[in-house]
Order: C-alpha cells, then sequence, then structure tokens
C-alpha cells in the first residue's frame, strides 16, 4: 500500500468512527488531493468545524471538503503578484517571470548511424565505457578489474569485474550469464540458494552493464556473490528559488477519432484562466512551461487497421491542427516538444526532433522548443530528463513483476540502470550510433516520459519521476491487452517544491 492510499484508509475511518458518512464525489477529490494536504489533519479541522453546527449533516460531502482544502492550500501558495479574485482578473504571476530555459542535451544535430557493422561496435563500446566510469565513481567498484583478471585468478578467489549480459538462462539450479567486457568473454553463475543475489539477477536485462563480485569456480565458471548497479546516487534535488509550475504532457494523438478534444481544450481554457475554481485558477496562474514528452499526433502507418481509427488521414494536417490547438496556449507559456514513436519522425531511438518539413505548423508559432528524444534540459536550475518511454514496454514484458498501471517502476529500472533502453533487439529499436546517447549520464532532479497512457508519480533517490498520461480514450488495442488508461489526467509541479498536482481535464469547468 502507498503512502496516499494508506492516508486516504486512515481519513474515511477518522469519519466513519466520527458518525458519518462519505459521498463518492467527496472520496475521489480526497484520493486526488492526498499527495497535497495531510488528510488526517485535514479532516480532524473539517469534523471539529461540523460540531459548530446547528444541523450535523448525514455525509461528509465535496462541498464541505473542497471548501476547507481550498483555504489551506490558498494560504500555502506564495501570493507574490498575483490575483485571482473572479474569472474576469486572472493576472497571472507568471507572466511576468523571466524564462529560465537551458538545453543541456539534445541529440537532433549529433545523429550520424549509417548501421554499420562498425557502428554497432562502437556503440556498444560506447554504452561500456560510459557505464563504467558511473560504476567506479562508486567506493565499492573502484578496484574492479576485467574478465581476463577473473579468469588468471586462483580457485576461490573473490574479485569485481564490469561487464554487459550477453546471454541470459535460468535453470532450477540458478541464473547463468554469459558476460563480456572489452577484452574477453566468460560465464557467471548465480546460485539459487544465495535468494538474495538471485533476486537481482532475476531482474536483470540483457545488454546491461553492472559490476559482479564473483568467486573463481573450477576452470572458467565464475560464482556471482553479489551484484551492483550503476544506479543514481541518493541526493537531495534542486529546487527553483521562485514559484514557478511546470504543467507535463504526452500522448496527445491528435488525429485520432479517441482524442480527446474537449479535455485539452479545457486545459487550454484553463490555463488562460477562463475555467476553474479559485484554487485551480491559482495553480494555472504559476504556470510558465508545458513539455510535452511525445505522441503530438496519432501518425500514420503506425499499427495495422489504425486508418480505420483516424479522424485527421493526412500527417500534414495533423501537425497543423495541433499548431491551431497549442496556439491558443498563453504566450507566456514557454512550450517545450519531444518526438514519440508516433510522430512524423525516424523510430529508432535516440530520435531527432520532429521535422519541419512535417511539422512546419509548429515551428512557425515561432515559441515552441523541438527537441529529440532524450533531451535534458534545465528550468530555474531544476534539471529535467526527457524521454518518450517506449522502452516501458520492453521493461514490462522482462522484468517479474512489472506493470502498465505502474509505469513509474518501470521508469525506477531504467534509472537503476542508467540507460533509457538498455535491451537491444526488443519492441524498442535502437540506432547504433557511434555514441550511446541513452546513457543517463546526468542525473536529474525529474524524469518525464509517457508512452503508456497512465499517469502515475513517485519518487526514487531524490528523484521525482512522471510519467503524464495521455489525451486519447481507450483504443481497441489497449482493450484487447486489458490495460485501462486514466486519460486527461496532468501532472502540474511546482518547481520550487517539487510536488506534484494531479488536475482531471474530464472533469473541471
Amino acid at each position: 500500500m502507498s503512502e496516499n492510499e494508506g492516508s486516504l484508509r486512515r481519513a474515511v475511518s477518522l469519519i466513519i468512527e466520527a458518525g458519518y458518512q462519505i459521498d463518492r464525489e467527496a472520496f475521489e477529490f480526497l484520493r486526488s488531493v492526498s499527495h497535497q494536504v495531510e488528510l488526517d489533519s485535514l479532516i480532524k479541522s473539517i469534523l471539529e468545524e461540523i460540531k459548530t453546527f446547528s444541523e450535523k449533516p448525514l455525509y461528509i460531502t465535496l462541498d464541505i471538503i473542497k471548501e476547507k482544502v481550498e483555504k489551506r492550500v490558498l494560504t500555502s501558495v506564495p501570493k507574490a503578484s498575483c490575483e485571482v479574485s473572479s474569472k474576469t482578473s486572472f493576472k497571472p504571476y507568471a507572466k511576468e517571470v523571466k524564462s529560465d530555459l537551458k538545453i543541456i542535451s539534445d541529440p537532433t544535430n549529433e545523429i550520424s548511424a549509417t548501421g554499420s557493422l562498425n557502428d554497432c561496435i562502437e556503440y556498444f563500446r560506447s554504452r561500456f565505457k560510459k557505464i563504467s566510469k558511473i560504476l567506479r565513481s562508486r567506493v565499492n567498484v573502484k578496484d574492479a578489474g576485467t574478465i581476463v583478471d577473473a579468469l588468471k585468478a586462483p580457485e576461490n578467489s573473490e574479485i569485481k569485474i564490469i561487464c554487459i549480459i550477453m546471454d541470459k538462462r535460468e535453470t532450477k539450479r540458478g541464473i547463468f550469464f554469459r558476460i563480456e567486457d572489452l577484452e574477453s568473454q566468460a560465464t557467471a553463475f548465480v546460485p539459487a540458494e544465495n535468494r538474495e543475489v538471485y533476486f537481482k539477477a532475476q531482474r536483470i536485462l540483457l545488454d546491461q552493464v553492472i559490476c559482479i563480485s564473483v568467486v573463481k569456480g573450477k576452470e572458467d565458471l565464475l560464482i556471482v556473490k553479489d551484484i551492483i548497479l550503476p544506479d543514481v546516487p541518493m541526493r537531495k534535488p534542486n529546487k527553483s528559488t521562485i514559484p514557478v509550475y511546470a504543467a507535463l504532457l504526452s500522448d496527445l494523438h491528435i488525429g485520432s477519432k479517441m482524442f480527446m478534444r474537449k479535455a485539452f481544450e479545457r486545459l487550454i481554457m484553463w490555463l488562460r484562466g477562463e475555467i476553474g475554481n479559485s484554487w485551480y485558477r491559482e495553480i494555472a496562474s504559476y504556470v510558465k512551461y508545458l513539455i510535452v514528452a511525445g505522441d503530438v499526433v496519432d501518425g500514420v502507418g503506425i499499427y495495422p487497421q489504425q486508418y480505420e481509427e483516424l479522424e485527421i488521414k493526412d500527417i500534414y494536417r495533423q501537425y497543423e491542427e495541433a499548431a491551431a490547438l497549442l496556439e491558443r496556449i498563453p504566450e507566456y507559456i514557454e512550450v517545450i516538444i519531444i518526438p514519440g514513436n508516433h510522430d512524423a519522425t525516424r523510430r529508432a531511438l535516440p530520435q531527432p526532433a520532429i521535422p519541419r518539413n512535417y511539422a512546419e505548423p509548429l515551428y512557425e508559432l515561432g515559441r515552441i522548443h523541438m527537441l529529440g528524444d532524450p533531451s535534458i534540459i534545465s528550468l530555474h536550475n531544476v534539471i529535467f530528463l526527457l524521454s518518450h518511454g517506449r522502452s516501458i514496454d520492453d521493461i514490462i514484458a522482462t522484468v517479474p513483476n512489472m506493470s502498465f498501471q505502474s509505469p513509474d517502476e518501470a521508469m525506477k529500472i531504467l534509472l537503476q540502470c542508467r540507460h533509457l533502453a538498455p535491451t537491444y533487439g526488443m519492441r524498442t529499436l535502437i540506432a547504433p550510433e557511434k555514441v550511446d546517447h541513452l546513457v543517463i549520464e546526468n542525473v536529474p532532479d525529474i524524469f518525464h516520459a509517457g508512452h503508456v497512457h497512465l499517469m502515475k508519480y513517485s519518487t526514487y533517490r531524490g528523484i521525482l519521476i512522471v510519467n503524464s498520461g495521455a489525451f486519447q480514450e481507450q483504443t481497441e488495442y489497449q482493450r484487447e491487452m486489458g490495460h485501462i488508461p486514466n486519460p486527461g489526467i496532468i501532472p502540474v509541479v511546482n518547481l520550487s517544491t517539487l510536488e506534484v498536482t494531479p488536475i482531471d481535464f474530464s472533469s473541471i469547468y
């Protein structure tokens, strides 16, 4: 059970113990703000206030809870120069904030793969060297040797080696790895009785670079005693010195019959201060950045029978429609877009920015930053790692206990691997660039992805992990797979606190 679910259950228990009931709307609202307010104290204060009522209600209603929450949130949001008193007096604080966007890395102009065998060799050498450097920055890996060192060592001696996983085979006795480094190959065995290490080994992916602590066995067999991942260090994240927000989107799928136009238009109206109560409008007034993590349009010819599911059957017109919608976003809001697997750019990672010849209308807006996948940006000193998240499919398919209902857990695996698409040759197409742009060399403060159409967020070692959901209703393919998305919900991040406020645009008015 997550911390939010636990606090929600305690809150409901407090209401029932006090002799009241809670209606469904109020319960769902409590769930939506459970990350944002301390529910125990909120419910206790509501119950205290109800004691003063001359007529006690049977139900704790949405109106009762909402009024209390709005008072708490509005007193906690810095006012600065922002005033929101009515729908005709929307004065966005973000309009007065100077943009602070820095592009740290973008693969668009660095892509050079030819598909040659030499490119493939250079690609994996680059990956190995980059992640080896990350591993050797750890105190317990500094003394790691090579596979040759391990094979030459006396029987029963212990040694650490950095290697890449070429093959993996599970048996009743344990897991066999075929490992490689820049000089040699060997077989490493993880005994099933060493449960802790065996569990780690089950989650190791093909082509992943790791450090293993081994004991030299008979002949050339290496017995694994421990597995050390490159992982991200525990750290305090960077935060903005001023209250400024970023709205995180992905998977708009404009052009699809399932595109949620009304919900997306409500998002735009909210950003303009035209809808929402005082609490929602206060949040909108601080939004300075809007980031789209891919799949702006639905594309054409992406999957079988797609043509029948398209409202707009021309890729150029899809981008024209996207530009017409995004043009209505207030001019002071910076828009950053990276591509997804449905966009009109190459499918293989790393992806360059969506080309101008397909998305000319977006470029003509003049205020949209078109970047590649993956890209790293800084917003007011907060570092974002942006990737569409195509490899989440592969992680869920290969790592035990992964689910499409928890994409943030799959994203955590990618952080532990320090790589955005560890396994070569699965559903995620990877171009063999001479330099591996998918290694996570810079540790981000926020890791933002999409692709799986399910809004979910969590933190891992100080990093805020956000999968930003979608603006497309459940597709026939998702229905067949049993995947239930939660479209229309947008996470909004306060860059000064890294707190997340999810807003459901399928219901806000």
